[in-house]
C-alpha cells in the first residue's frame, strides 16, 4: 500500500505487503524485501552524504518485516565502501534514526530514536543501539550487545555487552536481561561471564585473558566468537 506524497523513484523495487504510510521517499537503487513498513518523511534510498560521491549507481537492500519509523534516514552506498547499505530481517528502526553509507544491520536490531551511525558502521544481529548515540565511521556492534541512551562509540562494541556511558564509555557488564530473553540457557550465560570476567575484570591486558580462554579451549561457540571478534577488531574494543 502506498499513502498520500510519496515518492518512489523508478528503480525502487518492494516486495509484497509493503506499506508506506505518507510522506515517504525511496529512492535510488532500493530493493526491499516483504512486508517493510516506512512511516512518514523516511527517506530511503537517498544520496549518501560523502562528498566523494558522484551519482554512481549504488544501492540499498532490505530483508523483510522491518519497521521504519519516522523520519529515518538511510544512505545508499558508495564506490569506494562496496557500493550497498544492507538492512536485515525484523530490525525496529526508530524516528529519527540516521543510517550513514555502506553500513550493515544484520537480524532482529534495535536502533532507538535519534541512533546516528556514520558511514561503514556493522550492527550484527540483535543488538540494540540506544537513543541519541553516534556512532563512529567502521565501528562494529557485535551480537547481542545493548547501548544505552546517549553514548558515544569510538570503538567496537563488545558482543553480549551491556555498554554505557555514564561519566565515560565502559562495557559495565554481561546483558543478562537481554541474553535471558533470547532464550540463552544458564550454561550459555556461565561461559560467557566467565569470559567477562577474564576480559573485564580480572588484573589482566587483553592478550593475556585471550591467552587463558584458549588455555580453556575456548568453552563454547559463544566464547570463540567472542575471542575472534576482539582479535578481527580494527578500532579497539570498549572495555
Amino acid at each position: 500500500m502506498v499513502g498520500p506524497y510519496c515518492t518512489v523513484g523508478p528503480d525502487v523495487v518492494l516486495g509484497e505487503g509493503c506499506e508506506l504510510v505518507s510522506h515517504v521517499v525511496l529512492d535510488g537503487h532500493l530493493q526491499a524485501g516483504a512486508r517493510n513498513r516506512f512511516y512518514s518523511f523516511a527517506c530511503v534510498g537517498v544520496a549518501p552524504q560523502d562528498l566523494k560521491y558522484k551519482g554512481e549507481p549504488t544501492a540499498v537492500v532490505l530483508g523483510d518485516d522491518n519497521t521504519i519509523r519516522e523520519c529515518v534516514t538511510i544512505s545508499r552506498g558508495t564506490e569506494g565502501g562496496g557500493g550497498t547499505t544492507r538492512i536485515g530481517s525484523h530490525c525496529l528502526i526508530m524516528a529519527y534514526t540516521h543510517i550513514g553509507h555502506d553500513s550493515i544491520i544484520g537480524d532482529h536490531c534495535i536502533l532507538a530514536n535519534g541512533a546516528t551511525l556514520a558511514g561503514h558502521v556493522i550492527v550484527e544481529d540483535y543488538a540494540t543501539v540506544g537513543a541519541l548515540c553516534p556512532v563512529h565511521q567502521y565501528c562494529r556492534i557485535g551480537r547481542y550487545s545493548y547501548i544505552g541512551g546517549g553514548t558515544t562509540i569510538t570503538q567496537d562494541v563488545l558482543p553480549f555487552s551491556l555498554t554505557s556511558a555514564s561519566r565515560d564509555v565502559h562495557a559495565y557488564s554481561l546483558n543478562k536481561v537481554g541474553l535471558e530473553r533470547q532464550g540463552f540457557d544458564r550454561a550459555r550465560l556461565r561461559a560467557i561471564h566467565h569470559a567477562y570476567r577474564l576480559l573485564l575484570a580480572a588484573k589482566m591486558n587483553i592478550s593475556q585473558a585471550i591467552g587463558k580462554l584458549r588455555e580453556e579451549a575456548l568453552a563454547s561457540p559463544d566464547v570463540a566468537y567472542l575471542v575472534e571478534f576482539i582479535e578481527k577488531s580494527q578500532r579497539g574494543i570498549i572495555r
